[in-house]
């Protein structure tokens, strides 16, 4: 899987000798198109600076539609053989484009974090919905490999490769698609390209010779050649085994991965490792207090279920008792049983005594009780109610009347309700009132208890 960087040495004389004139043949071309490549390359980079400052002043559908046409291959001039121009930015400088591919990506990022009508209104609902389908699906990256590497995979500048893994993670459906990129970029880099098939037709034609004006030692071994190929190669790893990974719940395999990686280092594998090991149990921890939470929850909720049925149980109860009670009184106040169950158990013992008279008075205390439950037998609600709003009325004439023949009096009443007021408008006053109302109503409360006590007895 790792290679020295002299790959070269293991093909026959014959095809080091063709791949030497081919190469040499490609500088030479790549030497000639320079000056015709510059005008190019100021265009572009002055399109990047255009599009820069739109999207600083969040002018976003403008810096897109500015961007575009530096990564789009142009269908208009293709060849005989159906070949299309390469995009603009194939024929940039590595900073450039990686440049241009930074801000192509981070427009997209900057799109999909507007709101679904702001982003309708902004780009129109198909175009809108188009790009946030192309981010999600994982379909930019694809089109970063085939528009601006040929559809060379190992070929993407790394910090390319790093904004697209950062894009796929913070908007992707799934991060199997991630993985599945990361894998193939790990595996193209490491691994040199020996299709020289595709070199012998980028000699024939220049359109495609730009194909391979990187260096070709580009990831013999490990893809980080430079301190800063390092740096980036290690970001990818980090990428990969502590978030992609991770997200795809691959634990075990992102350990092993970091165990036998060539790229770290003793300090940055056991760095990768013990952050493995805290992300892992952080994701345990917050497991663990999601299971406790979910459980008290549903703990809480058979607790309300059990309080409900309770009070319910109470309640029922309580209103069985008072409709037991009404249904007593109601009954006691429509037939006084005891007075006839003490009449008719006196009666008998009286008979031996009075001998014939005793049916004369068992005859008048009927009569007399009969007339008892008459005189004593209450009114009805209806009735109660017209006494009531009768006395009501005529009170308040007699008041009307009186205040009509003595204004003064009028006067005195709202005199005495302000001074009422006023009194109880007093904390103090308030205080000893309803100290004195408490005491009262203990004694009352006693008094009453007491009653009960001697009725029952």
């Amino acid at each position: 899987m790792a290679f020295d960087g002299s790959y070269t040495a293991t093909l026959s004389p014959t095809v080091s000798d063709s791949f030497s004139s081919h190469v040499l043949s490609n500088s030479i071309s790549s030497l000639a198109s320079s000056t015709s490549s510059r005008p190019s390359s100021n265009n572009i980079s002055k399109t990047y600076r255009q599009a820069s400052q739109l999207f600083l002043t969040r002018r976003l559908p403008e810096a897109l539609s500015t961007v575009l046409p530096l990564i789009t291959p142009s269908a208009e001039n293709a060849d005989v053989n159906g070949l299309s121009e390469p995009a603009p930015i194939v024929r940039a400088s590595r900073s450039t484009r990686i440049k241009v591919w930074s801000l192509y990506l981070t427009i997209l990022n900057a799109v999909l974090e507007l709101d679904a009508d702001e982003g309708k209104d902004a780009f129109g609902t198909q175009e809108w919905r188009s790009l946030c389908k192309k981010v999600r699906d994982g379909d930019v990256w694809e089109e970063v490999v085939q528009f601006g590497y040929h559809g060379n995979e190992g070929e993407v500048d790394s910090d390319v490769v790093i904004n697209l893994a950062t894009l796929l993670l913070a908007h992707a459906k799934s991060q199997a698609v991630n993985q599945k990129r990361l894998e193939n970029y790990l595996a193209a880099s490491n691994s040199p390209n020996l299709d020289i098939s595709q070199r012998f037709e980028a000699a024939k034609s220049p359109r495609l010779s730009s194909r391979h004006r990187r260096s070709p030692s580009k990831g013999a071994a490990s893809g980080a050649d430079t301190p800063r190929d390092l740096n980036a190669r290690v970001k990818i790893l980090e990428l990969y085994t502590l978030h992609v990974l991770l997200r795809n719940n691959e634990w075990d395999y992102a350990r092993e991965f970091i165990n036998v990686s060539s790229v770290l280092d003793e300090e940055r594998r056991e760095a990768f490792l013990q952050a493995l090991q805290s992300l892992q149990e952080e994701q345990q921890e917050s497991e663990r207090m999601e299971r406790e939470e979910k459980q008290r929850q549903e703990e809480q909720l058979q607790k309300d279920i059990e309080e409900s049925r309770r009070l319910r149980a109470e309640n029922e109860a309580r209103e069985r008792r008072r409709l037991d009670e009404e249904r007593a009184k109601r009954e006691g106040s429509e037939v006084d049983y005891g007075i006839e169950k003490t009449q008719n158990t006196s009666t008998p013992r009286s008979k031996p005594r009075t001998g014939s008279n005793g049916s004369a008075l068992s005859r008048s205390a009927k009569s007399s009780v009969s007339k008892e439950k008459k005189t004593v037998a209450p009114r009805g609600l209806g009735a109660r109610a017209v006494m009531i709003i009768a006395n009501l009325r005529n009170l308040i004439e007699k008041m009307g009347s009186s205040f009509k023949a003595n204004p003064m009096l009028l006067m005195r009443l709202v005199v005495f309700i302000i001074s009422v007021i006023v009194m109880f408008g007093r904390k103090g006053i308030r205080e000893r009132i309803q100290q004195i109302l408490g005491t009262g109503w203990n004694k009352v409360k006693s008094t009453a208890g007491m009653g009960v006590k001697v009725s029952y007895i």
